[in-house]
């Protein structure tokens, strides 16, 4: 106990080189146990946006584009599927049900998404867990629409409010469906998923929007059609973004993927959402070694920085070791000595960096939300963070016995001499 009193109160009478030396280790472990987190959080994120969902259907293009702009609303679609496409697949003996997804419309910059009230009968997320709603229900009304918590949240919408559509998909648009505004009908609970930031309204609602363009423009003069007229028109929309299926058994996944490749009409493509995302982890696979590689020669940095602050300390420490062992400390209390040094130093800055990755994840988790659609929960330190930690104090304590070694083999003699 003593030698851990006596360790504190050299550091303390060091306090400025130690503070800076705790400093850097705390920033080292703080981008090394960051790096891992959102590494194991966003995968983790991914795998639950989507649950239940068996097969992901859209134009011919890449599996990862198409599980990205169908699920987390990332990126445009290169093209669309036909909507009778849509429905000589939904027939399919093998599909217990399907989900049509159009996009294509936002709202202060958060997607609008078409689809049908089964939406919410059978979307899953987690592990299979169903959309719950907070307040209303599902849009009933042609011109209803349900918000995602964060939505409701953020623009401060309730039950009842009226929000305008815009066209396209970016943060700024210059051609708003300011004459057929949507009613807020339900919100949903919050999922943490893109389901959160989406605003969900019917296929024939958004169809409604669009009644009167022509060529990609809006009606002008008596050309256009007013939202009381729309509601008399056939809304049936001629093509959809995206479609989730849902099988009556995994055993025919593969079936029914092989017919939709082979579709005779157009081309198409299914994807099984695990194993899109499997491939694009792979392709993240590299980037992520080579971050967790570049963390832990941070943390190399940081700790070859106390073993030099250390160092540096000796000579000018020779008297008080020399005192120490006038006293009666024996060389093993010297090496233990500056063992506990070493390691107070890494343990502090590892509380430290700890406490720093936290502070940084509550601060960034809405800027990675809304920007990525990602949800990084703020939990415990798992094994593998804990090991690292444990890795960190253990290299550490290796690193403190190279000046533990010269203190302890410098001797009584040598301490009281003065070097000329």
């Amino acid at each position: 106990m003593y030698l851990l009193r006596l360790a504190l109160r050299s550091l303390l009478n060091r306090r400025f080189s130690a503070l800076l030396t705790v400093l850097a280790i705390a920033l080292s472990v703080t981008l090394l146990l960051g790096v891992e987190k959102i590494r194991t959080e966003a995968r983790a994120s991914f795998a639950g946006t989507i649950s239940g969902t068996d097969l992901i259907v859209g134009p011919r293009t890449g599996s990862v584009q198409l599980l990205l702009y169908s699920v987390f609303r990332i990126g445009h679609p290169s093209a669309n599927m036909r909507w009778d496409s849509f429905q000589r697949i939904a027939d399919h003996p093998r599909v217990a049900w399907a989900l049509p997804i159009s996009l294509g419309d936002s709202h202060r910059g958060y997607k609008v998404m078409g689809t049908s009230a089964d939406y919410f009968l059978h979307y899953r997320h987690g592990r299979d867990r169903a959309l719950a709603f907070a307040e209303g229900k599902a849009f009933a009304d042609l011109y209803d629409a349900v918000l995602g918590a964060d939505v409701a949240r953020e623009q401060g919408y309730v039950l009842g409010s009226e929000l305008v559509l815009a066209h396209g998909t970016g943060s700024v648009s210059f051609v708003e469906h300011a004459d057929k505004p949507f009613r807020v009908s339900g919100i949903l609970e919050k999922t943490g998923t893109p389901v959160d930031r989406t605003i969900h309204v019917s296929l024939q609602g958004l169809e409604a929007l669009h009644v009167d363009w022509r060529q990609g423009m809006p009606a002008r003069g008596a050309a256009r059609i007013s939202a009381e007229r729309a509601r008399d028109m056939a809304l049936t929309p001629s093509s959809i973004t995206a479609a989730l299926l849902g099988l009556d058994s995994r055993v025919a996944t593969f079936a029914v993927q092989r017919d939709i490749n082979r579709f005779p009409d157009e081309p198409l493509m299914a994807v099984l959402p695990g194993v899109a995302l499997q491939e694009l982890w792979s392709l993240l696979g590299v980037a992520e070694k080579a971050l967790f590689i570049v963390s832990v020669f941070v943390v190399l940095t940081g700790l070859v920085g106390m073993l030099t602050a250390i160092l540096s300390s000796l000579n000018e420490r020779r008297r008080e070791m020399a005192i120490l062992r006038s006293v009666g400390a024996r060389p093993r209390h010297i090496f233990s000595l500056l063992l506990l040094e070493a390691f107070g130093l890494a343990l502090a800055g590892a509380l430290l960096g700890v406490g720093l990755m936290y502070l940084t994840l509550w601060l960034a988790q809405p800027l990675i939300l809304s920007h990525y659609g990602l949800f990084i929960p703020i939990t415990a330190p798992g094994p593998w963070e804990w090991s690292l930690l444990g890795g960190i104090l253990l290299a550490a304590v290796l690193m403190g016995s190279v000046p533990a070694w010269r203190a302890y083999r410098q001797s009584l003699i040598d301490g009281l001499s003065i070097r000329t």
